[in-house]
């Protein structure tokens, strides 16, 4: 399929058209408010591990969905969908998407409840457990093993008592529910390298040298595609 060049582009989220520049000052400000909730407990690098984690989690969540969505028809609803009615699809679900997450499960339903589950901290443990182990013995096992290891619910960095660090795992889930993916294919900017790229910026004297060294700003990274395009308008590669 040849690739659309075009100069904007735009996407239209809950009847909002968004730009590249609207969608990266969002994303923006939603990490900075996560930051003002966790500051003083989470330092910068940990605290990069737990964005990220949590957003790449949303992700598969809502692109596990979409997908069976998609297949089932308009009337379908995986986030709906018992538990025990997915189970069989498991094995089946894991062969096309490498994965399998239970409907109780996904972000979208565990970011609903949070609030009232006072086991939030091992609920999510144990979710993240079961989205790695419904992956061991296939191709894809590699791709989800301790994927979630940085990601530690339990850490005493979050607050001294199960409440206090349930309470910041609360804000973190509703925080990165804010974040306005929109469809897997209207992406104006790459989400997890834009968030990557501005957490380094904001703790770069933590990160240090070994922290970024090998990674390109999108800026610099679409200019030089740009200057390698040159006029043309479409092109199958770059």
């Amino acid at each position: 399929m040849p690739l659309d060049i075009s100069p904007v582009s735009k996407i239209d989220f809950q009847g909002v058209v968004m730009t590249k520049e609207s969608q990266r000052a969002q994303l923006h400000k939603t990490i900075w408010q996560i930051a003002n909730d966790l500051r003083g407990s989470v330092d910068g690098w940990d605290f990069k591990s737990y964005v990220l984690g949590m957003l790449f989690y949303r992700f598969i969540s809502e692109s596990i969905t979409a997908y069976l969505n998609e297949g089932e028809g308009e009337d379908f609803n995986y986030t709906d969908l018992p538990d025990e009615q997915a189970e069989p699809a498991r094995a089946e679900i894991v062969k096309e998407k490498g994965y399998f997450i239970a409907p109780s499960q996904l972000f979208q339903n565990v970011q609903k409840n949070a609030k009232n589950d006072e086991n939030l901290n091992e609920t999510l443990m144990d979710i993240f457990r079961s989205i790695e182990g419904s992956a061991v013995g296939t191709p894809s096992e590699d791709d989800f093993k301790g994927l979630f290891d940085d990601l530690n619910v339990n850490s005493p960095k979050l607050g001294n008592s199960v409440a206090e660090r349930n309470e910041k795992l609360v804000k973190l889930l509703n925080a990165i529910a804010t974040l306005p993916l929109g469809k897997f294919d209207d992406h104006t900017i790459d989400i997890f390298g834009d968030a990557y790229e501005y957490l380094m910026t904001m703790y770069a004297s933590q990160a240090g040298k070994s922290g970024g060294e090998f990674f390109t700003p999108q800026e610099v990274s679409e200019l030089l595609a740009r200057i390698t395009i040159g006029d043309k308008k479409r092109l199958s590669s770059v």
